[in-house]
């Protein structure tokens, strides 16, 4: 491919179970051979994975179960593991690696959070790694748990700036009603745009496995959408699913049976607003023409051997200015270092870092994917 993608894949309990009361192995050696080709194919492929619980509840030898919060916590403590056990050996078949990522809302609303887990994930893919994530059920109360995983997967996919989110669900998509209750109901192959009338068309949750139903993956769909990322939901458990949805994206093949989702903007747009959100306005990097140069013209990210002056008070994941010596302001972008770190790193060479403060934060102060530029010079002032 000449232009790489990035792929973020949710697989709900139903499927990783093939609706038994216990993980499948065959069905995760299928879905990690797809997941395998598209790797080879040059995507980059994050999963948000179910079935923690599943996978305590299963290694405990399936105890009455309580379905209470501190139950299913203690499940997610004990199944995590064998989840990720399971993941790493059957990965392992296809030369696949994966690394477990777990997270709650607060670290997609706090900006310094946010930003060190985007940072995991950049790392994950520069390495070939595949992402696992889930939510942190061992630690998250409900004022601070994400819901289900089909919304984890809506803001990874914005997180990790993905092209694409696909939902592996026990059903086909969305449909005029629920097709379980309704045999007449009319398949939907897409939708343009999430309103009340596509809300209207969901049904509750009739899986006994998972904690999700439609209503959950049109609001996933919302979030998805909103960021420019073009959702799917499918079934799971259709032969060579991934695959299929590849050959589609690829234009080699038509679309597959699933409802396709369409962005309502452009990523990098909606990544644009993200960053310029909460801009701190004193917050001024001066760079010399070498650094301009480079962050312009060459794609590059801003290093610390660049900076000629710091200016104002700023945290670690906060939006700052960039100027050149001649006060014209290049570009914002989320900061990797707060000010004072930066007044010591000004001027050096990254391999410097971490003899200066002792730590690194990576080498780049400001990556190129956290960055917008201004086609022309802005003033200041502006």
């Amino acid at each position: 491919m000449s232009v790489k993608k990035r792929w973020v894949i949710k697989l709900g309990t139903r499927v990783l179970s093939d609706n038994a009361d216990c993980l499948s192995r065959p069905r995760i050696v299928d879905l990690m051979r797809q997941i395998a080709e598209l790797k080879a194919q040059g995507y980059d492929v994050t999963l948000v994975s179910s079935g923690a619980v599943l996978a305590g509840w299963e290694h405990l030898g399936y105890p009455p179960r309580q379905h209470t919060l501190a139950e299913k916590q203690f499940l997610a403590a004990v199944g995590q593991s064998q989840l990720m056990s399971l993941y790493t050996q059957l990965g392992a078949i296809y030369q696949l690696k994966v690394a477990q990522t777990l997270l709650v809302r607060s670290d997609f609303s706090d900006r310094r959070r946010y930003l060190n887990a985007r940072n995991t994930f950049e790392a994950c893919f520069a390495n070939g790694v595949i992402p696992v994530v889930n939510e942190n059920d061992v630690v998250a109360i409900e004022e601070i748990k994400l819901g289900d995983n089909d919304n984890l997967g809506a803001q990874v996919a914005s997180l990790v700036q993905a092209d694409r989110l696909v939902l592996c669900s026990d059903i086909d998509g969305l449909y005029t009603a629920p097709p379980q209750q309704n045999p007449q109901a009319t398949f939907i192959a897409e939708v343009p745009v999430i309103d009340e009338r596509v809300y209207a068309l969901a049904g509750d949750p009739v899986t006994g496995a998972g904690t999700g139903g439609m209503r959950t993956k049109i609001q996933a769909a919302d979030i998805a959408t909103r960021a420019g990322v073009e959702m799917w939901i499918v079934n799971g458990a259709q032969p060579d699913i991934l695959l299929a949805l590849m050959a589609q994206d690829q234009q080699l093949a038509p679309a597959p049976r699933g409802t396709r989702f369409l962005p309502q903007q452009e990523r990098v747009l909606a990544r644009k607003r993200w960053i310029l959100s909460d801009t701190v306005m004193d917050g001024r990097l001066i760079v010399d023409t070498g650094a301009v140069q480079a962050v312009l013209h060459q794609g590059k990210s801003l290093l610390p051997a660049g900076i000629l002056k710091v200016e104002g008070s700023f945290e670690k994941g906060q939006t700052v200015r960039v100027f050149d010596a001649e006060n014209h302001e290049l570009a914002r972008g989320l900061i990797r270092y707060g000010h004072e770190e930066l007044q010591r790193l000004a001027g050096h060479h990254s391999r410097e870092i971490v003899n200066i403060l002792g730590y690194t934060e990576g080498a780049e102060v400001m990556h190129r994917n956290d960055m917008v530029l201004f086609d022309k010079p802005a003033s200041p002032k502006e």
